[in-house]
This record gives structure tokens, C-alpha cells and sequence, in this order.
């Protein structure tokens, strides 16, 4: 799916996924949407109660490595959505709504927390701390795989900009993106996502 992402990417930018036969560009829209769905709900920041640490670090990689494919699949459906003189069968509803659901789940649940730890759920309860205690805590490193998904839903999120440019979409869908759009700029360190997400609110607001 990786792969598959790249390849899409290319693709599109040569400007030739139009050439590709509709039903089977159809077919693989919805296969990629259950590729999708198996990530798009999996929180990677739950403590499992495992024995050992070694087994807590292992669930939370098949985790991770479940939703970065989730990750790739909505990279390549909107690389196929987003490509020039497309054939209005591959906007399929489905898909979009799934990647948009992806992108929603995985910015709320694991890269705010990430980025930013007033976005942090304490797991052991306990008294919260001020935003500024919070941010103050905050380490600045991060796990290669978090910013390699961060990177991926930031593209998503460029890409949704793009597909809005295109393709009428359902009033709640446009919600959906909206609230998406709008909520990174109350998010600290996230200035990437920020850049990506003004895109999405223009596209909205041009809707």
C-alpha cells in the first residue's frame, strides 16, 4: 500500500489515471476503502494492561503499522480522486466519507496528543494540569512513525482541498471537513497541518 501510494502520486502527476479502465479503478477505490476502515478506528495511545513492556511496545507497533497502511490506503483513493478529466464513477461516497472519518479519528486521537499535550488524556486520572504546566512537560521528540503518519495525513488533508475543487460533496460531509479544517489552528505545533488545513477551509468557504 505504500507502494501504492508513491506509484498514485506519480501517476497522477503525469496526468494519465484517466487512462486506467473505470471498473477496474472502481474496484480498487473499494478495496482500498476496507483497507480504510481496518485502521480507521484503532487508538494507538490505550494502555493494554500487557505483562510486560516489551508486549505493550509490540501491540502498540501492530497498531501503528496497521493504521499507517489505513494511512497510504486514503493517500491512494484521493490521489485517484484528485487526478485530472476523472470519470464521475470514482467519487464514490463510501470512500470519501471513510477518509474523511480516517483523517478525523487519527488527528483527534493520536497526533494532537502527540504534538501537543493539553490534547493528552491523563490514564491514570489525577488533578489536570494548566495548558501552559502541560506544554511546558512537553518533549519534542517523536517516534519516526508518528511523523511519518503526520506527514501522511497532512497530505490527505491537502488532498481533500483539492478533491472539494472537483467533486460536489453532501452538506454533512462538508460539516465534517469544516470542523477537520478548523480545529488545527487551536492545536500548538502543528504548523504543517496548519498550512494544509487553511487549503481545506478556502476550498470550503469557495464551496
Amino acid at each position: 500500500l505504500n507502494e501504492l501510494g508513491s506509484e498514485s502520486a506519480k501517476i497522477k502527476a503525469m496526468g494519465i489515471m484517466d487512462k486506467l479502465s473505470t471498473d477496474k479503478t472502481v474496484k480498487v477505490l473499494n478495496i482500498l476503502e476496507k483497507n480504510i476502515q481496518d485502521g480507521s478506528k484503532l487508538s494507538t495511545l490505550l494502555n493494554h494492561n500487557n505483562d510486560t513492556e516489551d508486549e505493550e511496545r509490540l501491540w502498540r507497533d501492530l497498531i501503528m503499522e496497521r493504521v499507517t497502511k489505513s494511512a497510504d490506503a486514503c493517500l491512494t483513493a484521493i490521489n485517484i480522486m484528485t487526478s485530472p478529466n476523472m470519470p464521475k464513477a470514482v467519487y464514490i461516497e463510501d470512500v470519501i466519507e471513510r477518509v474523511i472519518q480516517y483523517t478525523k479519528f487519527h488527528l483527534q486521537n493520536t497526533l494532537y496528543p502527540q504534538y501537543d499535550p493539553v490534547y493528552r488524556v491523563d490514564p491514570h486520572g489525577g488533578g489536570l494540569l494548566s495548558s501552559k504546566a502541560k506544554r511546558a512537560k512537553c518533549s519534542t521528540h517523536k517516534q519516526r512513525v508518528i511523523v511519518m503518519l503526520y506527514n501522511k495525513v497532512c497530505d490527505i488533508v491537502s488532498s481533500l482541498a483539492e478533491l472539494l475543487e472537483i467533486q460536489l460533496l453532501t452538506d454533512t460531509t462538508i460539516l465534517q471537513v469544516s470542523s477537520m479544517g478548523i480545529t488545527p489552528f487551536f492545536v500548538e505545533n502543528v504548523s504543517e497541518l496548519q498550512l494544509c488545513a487553511i487549503k481545506l477551509v478556502t476550498a470550503v468557504s469557495n464551496f
